[in-house]
This record gives structure tokens, sequence and C-alpha cells, in this order.
């Protein structure tokens, strides 16, 4: 029987939506995930010898960038790509590392697949701004009202309402975000409830593999 490979599914929210919890519950429902955020801190980390990823960006930026532990130096890359006049710089920092995490999150699913998990879900905070979504069969979206978003990420990061606001201002709006994915988990109920809004998204996703999976057996 010919194996067909992961169906990748991109998991997005905004800051304080409960994606973290969302993804967890997934997992318990055998659709574990790739934490793109993660990703980028391996390839980043201290090692033997730049990574891949380390020799690149220190080729386009300088050896600045790269600490004597191989690592990002990432005091030396924030003052290069931010502030005014460095939006080059910060473009091609973005174009430079998610071609690197995307191979390495591809990989990973992968691997999951291969032990057992026909999808996984892709977890990236910026799946569409980083073109992630693109590699994706389908997308699930985590909303939630925003006052309990607002409220989360002041509790959670001990930050005003002012900044917590101006940190949502600069994220994707919800309206777009549920617009554009193809599952919304709406996360302003119980944890029961939630729960059952999960299973019911990821007995979806189930299916539609199975019958994606189907038809590619039937093609081949």
């Amino acid at each position: 029987m010919k194996k067909t490979g992961v169906m990748m599914v991109g998991l997005c929210g905004r800051s304080g939506s409960g994606k973290g919890y969302v993804s967890a519950v997934f997992a318990s429902l055998g659709i574990p995930s790739v934490d793109t955020d993660a990703v980028y801190r391996a390839l980043t980390a201290p090692a033997p010898v730049p990574s891949p990823c380390m020799e690149a960006l220190s080729a386009r930026f300088g050896p600045e960038v790269l600490s004597p532990d191989n690592s990002l130096n990432r005091a030396a890359m924030r003052r290069l790509v931010f502030g005014e006049g460095n939006g080059e710089n910060l473009a091609d920092l973005n174009a430079i590392s998610h071609r690197f995490i995307l191979e390495k999150t591809r990989q990973d699913a992968e691997k999951l697949y291969e032990s057992g998990f026909p999808v996984v879900l892709i977890d990236a905070p910026v799946l569409y701004e980083s073109g992630f979504d693109r590699f994706c069969e389908a997308v699930v979206c985590v909303t939630a009202p925003e006052d309990v978003i607002l409220a989360r990420i002041m509790a959670r990061d001990g930050i005003s309402r002012e900044d917590a606001e101006k940190r949502l201002a600069s994220q994707i709006p919800a309206e777009e975000l549920a617009a554009r994915a193809d599952f919304t988990v709406v996360n302003d109920c119980s944890r029961e409830e939630l729960e059952r809004r999960v299973r019911a998204a990821a007995d979806e996703l189930f299916r539609i593999r199975a019958e994606r999976y189907e038809e590619r057996e039937a093609d081949s």
C-alpha cells in the first residue's frame, strides 16, 4: 500500500486565544503539533558548528549575529532589524528564517506521520504572514472574545491593558483569521464544552484525511 504522507493542518489564533490549550487537546486526540517557534529556537541554538540557518543569517547580516557558541546573537539581530529604515533587513530575516523553519517543520511532521499520526498540526503564530498556510491542507483558527483575550494577556505577561491592546493591534484581526480558516474553535465556554468543540474538529480532520487517502490510493 502506497503512503501519501502526512496531512499538515495549520493552527492559528491571536495571542491569548487559548491556542496552546487547544493544541494540547488535539494532541490527546491523536493529532500532535509541530511548534514553529520551538523549531526556530532549535535552529538558532548553541551548537558545535553553525547550523545551515545560522550560516545563512551570518552571511546576510554579518558575523556579529553569530555568538561564540554558534547561536543567534538576538540582541545584535534586534538592532539590525527593528527600528526606522530597517524594513529590508526584517524582510530578509523573515525570508531566510522562514525557509529553514518550513523545511524542518515538514521533516518533523513527516516523522510524526511515520510514527503513526496521519494528521499533524503546524502551530505557527504567524501562519499567514509567513506563508506556511500554503503548505497546509486545512487551517484551524482559535478565537475568543476580545475582553477575555485582553485579560489573559495582562495576567500572563503582567502588562497594562493599553500594552495588551497594542499587541493585539499588531496582529491579524480575529474576524479575518476566522474567515480564512477552514475550521474555527471558539473559546468562549467551559473547558468541557471547549474540548467537545475540539473533538468535533478533530473528527472532521480525520474524516477528510481518510477520504483523501482513499482518493489518492484509487488514483495510484
